[in-house]
């Protein structure tokens, strides 16, 4: 059987094909479309430009699948339609121009499906789990493989560069300001109250995160952990900005120029507030989840 997953994100709206026998499932293709649906956002409103953006993607990801032969395709969206006050006209809208039907996950449900993805098929038993987006960050403390908390905050790597940024790299006041956001946020979350040594990575910007580091200091490409001491190094490269570092960003991750710095200060306020001192990006997360809950409808 073959099924296409459709993320709709804010920063990112992916299509995977999966194709499964008997419970077991492996992944057959990835696309992702930089749609930075967060930019068409006005005053908690997405605009019908945005949802236009939306409508075509998906058209496209459909007219795709059907050259496959791939019937099945769901689609969900998280803080791209979540935190928006126009999320059932924007749904009903992209029903209509399309014909596709959009499932609108609460920030609970996405972080345990990220967790269900990303930790379940055999990750490390215990530990937190932060999956960074581009309009919202989850964040899931863990133990013997069971959730003991989750939450979701409504910023992300793109929103955070949105609100705070006037220029490529921001500067010392606005890295200022937007640390004190995520603190903010992560303070009234009671994140203090998670400590863990180990951090999951789930998402493109933490997976762009470990590619920089790699390709920045020579290592191994195909390592995929990150410690907390190279994650304050990364800081230090990227704010020094400048044409050096552009060069590097658009070498290592040219589709998250603008976002990945923000997508930093988030991941770096995550792992100083829980003592975190080893990130492990993985290579699977809320799509994975999705695919085993609501498709093989397998049990936790």
């Amino acid at each position: 059987m073959l099924c296409g997953i459709v993320d709709l994100g804010s920063n990112t709206i992916r299509l995977s094909i999966y194709q499964w026998e008997e419970g077991q499932f492996r992944l057959l293709l990835n696309k992702k479309t930089m749609a930075g649906l967060a930019g068409y956002v006005h005053h908690g409103v997405l605009s019908d430009s945005g949802i236009l953006v939306a409508c075509r993607t998906l058209a496209g990801y459909r007219a795709l699948l059907d050259n496959f032969n791939v019937r099945d395709m769901r689609v969900f969206a998280t803080a791209s339609l979540r935190n928006i006050v126009n999320t059932a006209e924007a749904v009903q809208t992209i029903r209509d121009v399309t014909g596709v039907g959009v499932e609108v996950l609460s920030g609970e449900e996405e972080a345990a499906l990220s967790f269900k993805g990303a930790v379940l098929p055999g990750g490390v038993p215990t530990g937190v789990l932060a999956d960074i987006g581009g309009g919202s960050f989850e964040l899931v403390a863990y133990e013997d493989m069971a959730i003991t908390t989750a939450c979701s905050l409504p910023v992300g790597s793109l929103s955070l560069y949105t609100h705070y940024a006037e220029d490529l790299f921001p500067t010392k006041a606005e890295r200022r300001a937007m640390r004190a956001h995520v603190r903010e946020l992560l303070d009234r979350a009671g994140a203090a109250n998670i400590r863990s040594q180990y951090l999951c990575g789930v998402g493109g910007t933490i997976r762009a995160l470990v590619k920089l580091c790699n390709d920045v200091c020579r290592r191994d490409p195909e390592l995929r952990t990150l410690s907390a001491g190279e994650l304050r190094d990364l800081y230090r490269f990227l704010k020094a900005g400048g044409k050096d570092v552009l060069r590097q960003l658009l070498r290592s991750a040219p589709d998250r120029v603008h976002t990945l710095f923000p997508g930093l200060i988030i991941l770096n306020a995550i792992v100083k507030t829980c003592g975190v001192e080893t990130v492990s990006a993985s290579s699977a997360g809320v799509r994975e989840g999705y695919l085993m809950d609501r498709v093989l409808k397998t049990g936790a």
